[in-house]
């Protein structure tokens, strides 16, 4: 008999995998658990909050947890900033996605002064201004990620980067029409708790951590052209690199 919550995560946890408890199941509640593993309430309720951290079950209140039916994003680093992709016109986020349903929402572009760090990176003067774009990202209608891209304001004013619609292949084909083509990226990345604002945004479970990633452009030359700052909702997200040895 399971005795703490991790054992009785782990049993359910088998019991998806194996199919036993399909997407969409409803899963043993709190009395249930309680009464067949002999363990207290809070014992029982954080293994099924285990379960919806870990994103393989999401609650739904007055009803009870169920089986997760969103089906993971692979998000494969190497694959979705490759120049063939963008290059062609085809959009980065369908390497990520492919056919499913996706939507960008809640887009903002506008001017502001640089961020000290952002600045720094983009080798910018103290009050030098930067294109600011901040989005959210939705997969069948469920918030999965959002971005604020940074990009010097002297580099990209006028083109089709301070648009809403950025065109085929969005904001590195575009930089690839004013000279300034992205030739190599570096992506710095971290786990941590979401702030309560970022929970909102993304509508996250309770004890559900965010992937955030820097992400950082450069051209042939070195020169900084954007960086990206993007949190993830952890529980939906596979990250994939490969690398040739």
């Amino acid at each position: 008999m399971a005795e703490t919550a991790r054992e009785i995560a782990e049993e359910l946890r088998e019991r998806i995998r194996s199919g036993a408890l399909r997407p969409g199941a409803r899963l043993p509640g709190e009395p249930a658990l309680v009464k067949e593993h002999g363990v207290a309430k809070e014992t029982a309720r954080r293994a099924l909050m285990l379960l919806v951290s870990e994103g393989l079950a999401v609650r739904r209140k007055g009803s009870g947890t169920y089986v997760r039916e969103f089906q993971p994003i692979r998000r494969v680093a190497n694959k979705r900033l490759s120049a063939e992709g963008w290059g062609a016109g085809q959009s980065i986020w369908s390497a990520d996605v492919g056919d499913r349903p996706m939507q960008v929402t809640d887009l903002r572009v506008y001017e502001t002064a640089a961020p000290d760090d952002v600045a720094r990176v983009l080798g910018l003067d103290d009050g030098a201004e930067v294109v600011v774009r901040d989005r959210l990202f939705k997969v069948e209608g469920e918030p999965v990620q959002s971005a604020t891209s940074y990009l010097p304001s002297d580099l990209v004013r006028g083109s089709a980067i301070t648009q809403e619609d950025t065109g085929p292949g969005g904001t590195y084909a575009r930089l690839a029409e004013i000279g300034a083509k992205p030739v190599r990226f570096v992506e710095e990345l971290r786990s941590r708790m979401p702030s309560r604002e970022e929970t909102e945004r993304l509508r996250l479970s309770e004890g559900t951590p965010v992937v955030e990633i820097y992400r950082t452009a450069l051209t042939e030359e070195g020169r900084a052209v954007e960086v990206n700052r993007m949190l993830l909702d952890a529980s939906v997200y596979v990250m994939e690199y490969r690398i040739t040895g």
